[in-house]
């Protein structure tokens, strides 16, 4: 198993995961998600797997398919007059294949976009969790992830 950074022919399987990840959130929360429906087009996941802002992480089997993903972003907040300049790597979506999920897989992943923010001098690591998926926040705290600030809303 290792973690590389994905290419094109990736694409069907991030896809299939992407799909597995959507249908959580679907059913924690069906009025905001489309069950069955994914994020990112073939298109928009081939653009993100270039552009070096977008880094798209995977762990891999020994037959090198697809187990796991991280896809990310690379913000940089400049000259703010209340915030310091810092250089955040987003995770903006993270799954483990269901078949595989405790398996070390999650860790891997997150080792190495951590140590990709390291060498690209980041000041950290953020991403979004939504509480309806507890495994999920229980990952994430169990690797060192704390949390930062809260979205609150009110359904009308």
């Amino acid at each position: 198993m290792s973690v590389r950074r994905a290419v094109d022919k990736d694409i069907p399987r991030l896809k299939e995961l992407l799909l597995q990840v959507l249908n959580i959130h679907a059913e924690g929360r069906p009025d905001i998600f489309i069950p069955n429906t994914t994020k990112y087009s073939d298109e928009e996941l081939r653009e993100m797997i270039h552009c070096e802002n977008t880094p798209v992480f995977v762990d891999t089997d020994a037959q090198d398919n697809v187990i796991g993903y991280a896809m990310c972003i690379v913000q940089h907040r400049l000259h703010s007059s209340n915030m310091t300049d810092i250089i955040t790597v987003f995770i903006d979506d993270l799954c483990v294949d269901q078949n595989v999920r405790h398996s070390g897989c999650g860790r891997r992943i997150y080792d190495a976009v951590k140590d990709y923010a390291l060498s690209i001098g980041a000041y950290h690591i953020t991403l979004n969790v939504w509480t309806c998926n507890p495994s999920a926040i229980a990952f994430y705290e169990s690797i060192g992830l704390s949390k930062m600030e809260y979205i609150m809303e009110e359904i009308l």
